[in-house]
């Protein structure tokens, strides 16, 4: 489906202006004239969200080694910001958090300033850190995907003490006016914010996604835009394709730069090197509706074992023995891992307590350390599966109504309807009989997507996930 791209008048302006002074060459770029950008992920997230972007960034010419991907160890906000509560965090820890990395960044890349990208809650964190805690001096641009800047619901009385209200202090201090304009960013910070035209979950004039179907909200599809700052909206976009889409990364590189990406495909890469952490879930569940369902923290899993296989791209059957061994240190890292091009790979993470947890995934093009693996579990009312499949799309959700999507050649995915708004990134089938067989998952965006994976027997404590890219 054709996606359009509406902008502001002012911005268009300045992006039109941008794009005529021509795109930018491939290649190596100068590291000293090249600002590190810090990537924050949202409510729940971890840094693997950001794979596709850094890609591609680098394959703009970016060096890698001025691109960091923060992972908050609690990215789950607290249902009272001034309440403590176990495995939760506060707005303070994340600006706290995010304040502290970005003092690392400047001291190893021994620049001035960065610029800091945030999905959703991740805006929060940048916006408090630049106003609150000293980022107006080492921040130069801050791009906000998909942040609900005035909040998930705006209802007095309800929930007010949550960060994503607002009518609550949190919100209502962030957005107070700067100056006499009535702006609500900060200079000397150049601010774009980036939001669906009404697909986004999170900024819905309907309750349906706060628990409270049919009561009004009173915020609207605008939610995340701030006045004094440039504000893009693009058609169709959902929650997290606002941050993770090629559209959004075009939007955020024509900011940083002033001119167009040279492309927003993502360059193959001849050495391929993995890694990442091996972090835990919650229960594996057949009901995906809420975002935080199959989480728990982003800290490491101790005495974890991963074993990485090659497999065929039709079958998804092993091709041989174990390309990679590794038992997991106290660091979490499961890597490094070199993997070769055009080879789909099966990821299999053994844990004490949890499952054994299958993971395909498609061929990588580029090498990442954000590769990051999930042990799952398994819920009570899943027990008797005989086999547990999910198929997951991290960066975006399911939606039937802009992607052709199948899920073992079903289409729409179990679970998945045709809705005005896209809001599960998941889909999980429960087999009624035990069969050692090929399952699938396909997804049609820029291009085609096809993970190929094995169904496990559920009752010996396996499940399989088929996660998408894109």
């Amino acid at each position: 489906m054709f996606r359009r791209l509406f902008l502001s008048t002012s911005a268009a302006l300045a992006l039109a202006l941008a794009a005529a002074s021509g795109g930018c060459a491939f290649g190596p770029r100068d590291q000293t004239d090249t600002p590190p950008i810090v990537f924050v992920h949202g409510n729940g997230d971890s840094a693997a969200l950001w794979q596709t972007t850094l890609w591609r960034f680098e394959s703009n010419g970016w060096p890698r080694e001025r691109l960091f991907a923060l992972q908050q160890p609690y990215p789950l906000a607290r249902d009272d910001d001034s309440k403590e509560q176990a495995g939760r965090s506060s707005s303070a820890e994340q600006m706290a958090f995010l304040k502290a990395e970005v003092e690392k960044v400047l001291a190893k890349t021994g620049a001035q300033q960065v610029v800091l990208v945030g999905n959703s809650r991740g805006g929060y964190a940048i916006r408090n850190y630049i106003q609150n805690g000293g980022g107006d001096k080492t921040v130069s641009h801050a791009i906000l995907g998909g942040t609900p800047n005035h909040g998930i619901w705006a209802i007095p009385g309800f929930r007010e003490n949550s960060e994503f209200s607002g009518t609550g202090a949190f919100l209502k201090k962030l957005n107070a006016p700067k100056n006499a304009a009535g702006d609500e960013v900060p200079g000397p910070v150049k601010w774009l914010t980036i939001r669906s035209d009404n697909n986004d979950k999170y900024s819905q004039p309907d309750g349906e996604w706060i628990g409270a179907k049919g009561k009004a909200t009173n915020v609207g599809y605008d939610s995340p835009a701030l006045k004094g700052a440039q504000n893009i909206v693009i058609d169709r976009l959902d929650h997290r394709e606002t941050s993770f889409s090629p559209a959004a990364f075009d939007a955020a590189y024509r900011f940083i730069t002033g001119h167009a990406p040279a492309t927003r495909q993502i360059r193959p890469e001849q050495s391929i090197v993995l890694d990442g952490l091996v972090t835990g879930m919650g229960v594996n569940s057949s009901d995906p509706a809420s975002e935080s369902n199959n989480f728990s923290n982003n800290l490491p899993v101790p005495k974890a074992r991963v074993e990485v296989y090659a497999v065929h791209y039709q079958t998804g059957l092993r091709v041989g023995g174990p390309v990679h061994l590794k038992a997991v240190g106290a660091d979490g890292h499961w890597g490094p891992f070199k993997a070769l091009a055009g080879v789909p790979y099966e990821f299999v993470v053994r844990a004490p307590g949890y499952a054994t947890t299958h993971i395909y995934r498609s061929p990588f093009a580029r090498g990442s350390a954000v590769v990051n693996l999930k042990a799952a579990r398994i819920a009570d009312a899943d027990l008797a599966a005989f086999s547990i499949v999910q198929m997951v799309r991290p960066r975006g959700y399911l939606d039937p109504s802009t992607h052709h999507i199948e899920f073992d050649a079903q289409s729409p995915p179990p679970g998945i309807a045709v809705t005005r708004v896209a809001a599960l990134a998941s889909s999980q089938i429960n087999l009624t009989r035990l069969q050692n067989r090929a399952i699938s998952a396909e997804i049609h965006t820029d291009t085609v997507e096809r993970v190929v994976g094995r169904t496990w027997p559920a009752k010996e404590n396996h499940v399989v996930y088929l996660e998408l890219t894109q």
